[in-house]
């Protein structure tokens, strides 16, 4: 018996599953208005026993296209909004005005909850009666359930439903349920963007640009405080971290305010690099970082891990080859206050590991005593050519080694395409720098790119034999000459 009652529930539960998966009104209401203002339509009451046996009703219930814009609109490339209004039947209550919060709140998982759309309205002809929307797919057939039933008997209210007919325009439709219904059919649907500041930032794919002016006046009409749509239409240069673009619509103002990680930074997005999906992999360095440590940034950009580096009074030396982003850079340690604590460059980025940070590590290592404290990062976020950039530490410094708690910790990002993307870094780092870092490094997954492709940071202090020259032997000559130069080191 207890198999048996077993057995029933549990067809009870796959059915209920199965119904519910080929059902339209989960999808269906998905699909209801975002936004609304006053919601016009015609009441009419049906009798209860009619329901189940009405053609429209059967068909409304099963329609997956029932909340989805006027079908007309397939194919549209140049925006009309008249052209998405259609109506739709969902059911009602009308209860007396004085009660209606009293229903609202009794019947609260058989009421309307779409954002945007009113769940109570007047009745044209009796303004002592208001109709309260309901749900469809939880009254599928116009008719409500026997614990309802008895609840609106406690109240006093007839428990006829009613069919109302829904206009809805494109104001109540969201911006993948426009895009869904102007795309040819089984296409992919972008309605994500990285949004920067005012600027919307769209990937299309080409299916989708003949329809580009379209969707990018969507995704400003969807989303507030969006004024300009960009599409890019290349791919980022190696050199300088940009890429070219077109305004899809909106305003042709590419120079954007943003805030990330409670810190504010100005920029021109046609001109440097900035990506929002970073800010977390920006904040977990900064983390790492204590006052008095020195960071090295060799591809600043416009400063995201330095000014807040700067910000934890830290020192920082920060470059990067791009003019324009050296000028934002420049912009931004004023605009936040740290310009006194950032040394900013311009240079290429192997110069400026040969130059400055040579000449600053040079200088500062051997002052260090063991019961300081300093440390010493340098940041490498280039992620498509930094791990080439490696080999510039072999032999950067001459000398005896310093204390090994002082070797810098290098935080340097690649993209892999690997089955094990940590191990490929690893090994294609190891490669680089001539020698292993097993039990060395550590390897911090920071973005998926694309399917296939991510994004990591390798973690690892320099080994001292990687990055010292030991003293020619010939003690008798000079200092001057008895000394490998730096010059040769780097040769080597």
């Amino acid at each position: 018996l207890w198999r048996l009652g077993y057995s029933a529930r549990l067809l009870k539960t796959n059915h209920f599953r199965t119904a519910a998966s080929n059902t339209s009104f989960p999808a269906v209401w998905m699909l209801l208005a975002q936004h609304s203002g006053r919601i016009p339509g015609l009441f009419v009451v049906v009798k209860k026993t009619t329901f189940s046996t009405m053609p429209e009703t059967v068909e409304d219930k099963t329609n997956p296209e029932l909340y989805l814009p006027h079908p007309g609109v397939r194919g549209m490339t140049l925006l009309d909004r008249e052209a998405f209004k259609r109506t739709v039947v969902v059911p009602a209550l009308k209860v007396k005005k004085e009660i209606v919060h009293k229903v609202l709140k009794s019947l609260k998982q058989s009421v309307l909850q779409r954002p945007g759309l009113k769940r109570v309205v007047e009745v044209p002809e009796d303004e002592d009666r208001r109709f309260v929307i309901l749900d469809p797919q939880k009254v599928p057939e116009f008719s409500l359930g026997e614990s309802e039933q008895q609840v609106l008997k406690e109240l006093s209210v007839h428990p006829e439903v009613c069919k109302y007919q829904l206009e809805l325009t494109y104001e109540n439709f969201k911006s993948e349920e426009i895009l869904r219904a102007v795309l040819p059919e089984g296409q992919e649907v972008t309605s994500g963007f990285s949004r920067v500041g005012h600027i919307a930032h769209l990937n299309l794919r080409d299916h989708q640009l003949p329809y580009r002016h379209l969707i990018g006046q969507v995704i400003m009409d969807k989303n507030p405080g969006i004024t300009c749509v960009v599409n890019k239409t290349s791919i980022i240069d190696s050199t300088y971290r940009n890429f070219e673009m077109e305004v899809l619509a909106g305003e042709n103002n590419l120079v954007t305010k943003v805030k990330e990680n409670n810190i504010a930074y100005e920029l021109d997005f046609s001109k440097v690099y900035w990506n929002p999906r970073l800010s977390t992999e920006h904040g977990r360095i900064a983390e790492l970082l204590r006052a008095g440590d020195v960071l090295f940034d060799v591809f600043a950009g416009i400063g995201p891990f330095a000014i807040p580096a700067a910000k934890r009074r830290c020192r920082v030396f920060a470059n990067d080859l791009n003019p324009a982003s050296y000028t934002w850079l420049l912009h931004n340690c004023k605009l936040n206050k740290v310009d006194t604590k950032v040394k900013a460059f311009n240079m290429d980025g192997r110069d400026f590991l040969r130059g400055p940070v040579r000449e600053e590590l040079g200088k500062e290592l051997p002052l260090l005593k063991e019961e300081q404290k300093t440390a010493f990062h340098v940041v490498m976020n280039l992620p498509a050519l930094a791990v080439e950039f490696l080999d510039v530490f072999r032999h950067l410094l001459v000398g005896e080694p310093c204390s090994p708690a002082a070797l810098p910790t290098v935080h340097c990002y690649g993209f892999s395409k690997h089955s094990n993307p940590a191990r490929d870094i690893q090994e294609r780092a190891e490669a680089v720098l001539g020698t292993s870092l097993a039990g060395r490094c550590s390897t911090f997954l920071v973005r998926n790119v694309a399917p296939n492709k991510e994004m990591l940071c390798l973690s690892f202090q320099i080994p001292a034999d990687v990055l010292y020259k030991r003293p020619c032997p010939e003690e008798a000559k000079p200092a001057s000459k008895r000394l490998c130069t730096s010059q040769d080191s780097s040769e080597e």
